[in-house]
């Protein structure tokens, strides 16, 4: 019997997505390591990191994305959006730095 080609480079998202479904098919985190290890190769995840992706999946979450806990979370309000709705459509001519003078709270830059 004929083995299949590895995936190179899987998203993470995929990764994710695939421990959560064969979560769902009852699978310990032990199996889900050595099965997927023969489809992306030994190295594309670590056993603890499948079993902590199984415990956060058995414990509700179903997001499969990263959290973005380096980005910074969004300002954006329905208050904030008709502000600058108001301000674009009163002016229609600005630069971007007068908009960043009247919503500074927009316009903070992250430390990176």
């Amino acid at each position: 019997m004929k083995m299949a080609a590895t995936i190179d480079a899987p998203a993470k998202f995929e990764l994710r997505s695939v421990i959560r479904f064969l979560q769902t098919e009852g699978r310990s985190a032990a199996e889900i390591h050595r099965r997927m290890s023969k489809v992306y190769g030994e190295n594309f995840m670590s056993d603890g990191s499948i079993r902590e992706w199984c415990r956060k999946f058995k414990e509700g979450r179903t997001d499969v994305h990263d959290e973005g806990g380096h980005w910074r979370k969004s300002v954006a309000t329905v208050g904030l959006v008709e502000r600058v709705d108001q301000v674009v459509r009163a002016k229609r001519m600005f630069k971007i730095s007068e908009l960043s003078e009247e919503f500074p709270e927009i316009f903070i830059c992250s430390e990176n």
